[in-house]
């Protein structure tokens, strides 16, 4: 029976993408076909075998120990304050830990290994999946360093690029979740969905993406690093990309407070006036969607609610209310399963606002483009994270 549902979820998705496609005829069905069988095999072996299991377990303590080298410079600075309250435990653990990634990110430009990286994992993923080297490594380095962090590492390319292409850039950030706070997510829930949900949505994104903004890049666009202007000595490097890591991170934080706020307001609004608040409805119409990915029908407006809080606050408030309901017996494991792969990407309402002051912060004109294709950029965002729920539950 799930076998059967997975097929109409299957449908449903990519009947859904192709109807918001901006270029049906140009869609190519091939790497599409080969990205799907790959995820199946990706996900049978994270979720069924020993080796899934070793990998996950190495992930696991690579995010944990930089994240402590991150809070070891952040504790200097700021002392014990990091555990005072949530919102400041959010500003000093999740944002600021972008400096720190920052600065990694020069040196490993510096000393040429981001290049070798992309020369050669993106060529390796561009055969797969038929777009440019530049979208394969941007795809590959957002699934490492977040939504944030990663056009750090393409800031140079961020102004030459054409819309189309900054929408796959901007696509995959959104699709991914930040090294910084993997940490915390393992903290809430199973660290293999985690894992899981970070190597399918690297693929998923690709596959919305080819449906949703189908395009063919040339071998004179695909550009992978451009000429730096004048010859750097490192120290000049690890301060700039520092203060480009910092800025990124208030621009980030003045975003989620402008975007966070007004959500609270719609919610107001309608509870106010329908007595049902806006991410309450969002809940039932959720619930479909949720039992496609696999949710027992009883169990799919329960799940549907977590999924809607995810898109309409964050995933952090969407994670402790699971987590709420997995203590109190309400969900079964197989639905705990599938809403932890969903949860983990930035698919909501704030990330339109953290990637376009995160590309403002290096660009304003680019920043100003990805505003405008904010709410496509969600929608494609969320058909990611309900393929890759989708095709985990055919192994949970």
């Amino acid at each position: 029976m799930k076998f059967a549902i997975a097929i109409v979820g299957l449908l449903a998705v990519f009947g859904l993408t192709y109807i918001a496609s901006k270029d049906r005829r140009s869609i190519r069905y091939r790497p599409l076909a080969q990205m799907i069988i790959l995820q199946a095999v990706l996900a049978f072996v994270l979720l069924n075998t020993s080796v899934g299991e070793k990998l996950i377990r190495g992930f696991a303590k690579g995010f944990e120990a930089i994240l402590g080298y991150a809070a070891e410079g952040i504790n200097f600075v700021f002392g014990g304050i990091v555990n005072d309250g949530q919102a400041t435990q959010f500003f000093l653990s999740v944002l600021l830990p972008i400096v720190f990634i920052s600065a990694l990110i020069g040196i490993l430009q510096y000393i040429k290994v981001l290049p070798f990286i992309i020369r050669y994992i993106g060529l390796g993923l561009s055969k797969i999946n038929g777009m440019g080297k530049l979208e394969s490594y941007n795809a590959v380095a957002s699934a490492i360093l977040g939504q944030s962090e990663v056009f750090i590492s393409v800031k140079k390319q961020i102004g030459l690029l054409p819309e189309r292409r900054l929408y796959t850039l901007c696509a995959s950030a959104m699709s991914t979740v930040s090294m910084s706070i993997v940490g915390a997510y393992m903290t809430m829930i199973e660290p293999k969905y985690v894992v899981t949900a970070l190597v399918l949505n690297l693929f998923g994104g690709f596959i919305i993406a080819s449906i949703l903004n189908p395009y063919k890049v040339s071998k004179e666009e695909d550009i992978l690093e451009v000429q730096e202007e004048h010859k750097q000595s490192f120290f000049e490097m690890l301060g700039e990309y520092i203060m480009d890591g910092f800025k990124v991170a208030i621009t980030v934080a003045a975003m989620l407070i402008g975007f966070v706020a007004l959500i609270a307001l719609i919610n107001g609004i309608f509870d106010n006036v329908f007595g049902i608040s806006f991410q309450e409805i969002l809940g039932y119409i959720f619930a479909p969607f949720a039992f496609l990915m696999g949710v027992p029908w009883k169990e799919a407006i329960d799940a549907g609610s977590i999924m809607a809080t995810k898109m309409v606050a964050n995933e952090f408030v969407a994670m402790l209310d699971l987590s709420a309901m997995t203590k109190s017996g309400a969900l079964s494991d197989r639905t705990i399963g599938i809403v932890s792969v969903f949860l983990v990407s930035f698919a909501n309402f704030s990330s339109i606002g953290i990637i376009s002051g995160a590309v403002k912060g290096l660009n304003e004109k680019q920043g100003n483009t990805v505003a405008r294709f904010g709410l496509r950029l969600l929608y494609g965002a969320t058909m990611v994270s309900v393929l890759s729920a989708l095709i985990a539950g055919l192994f949970l």
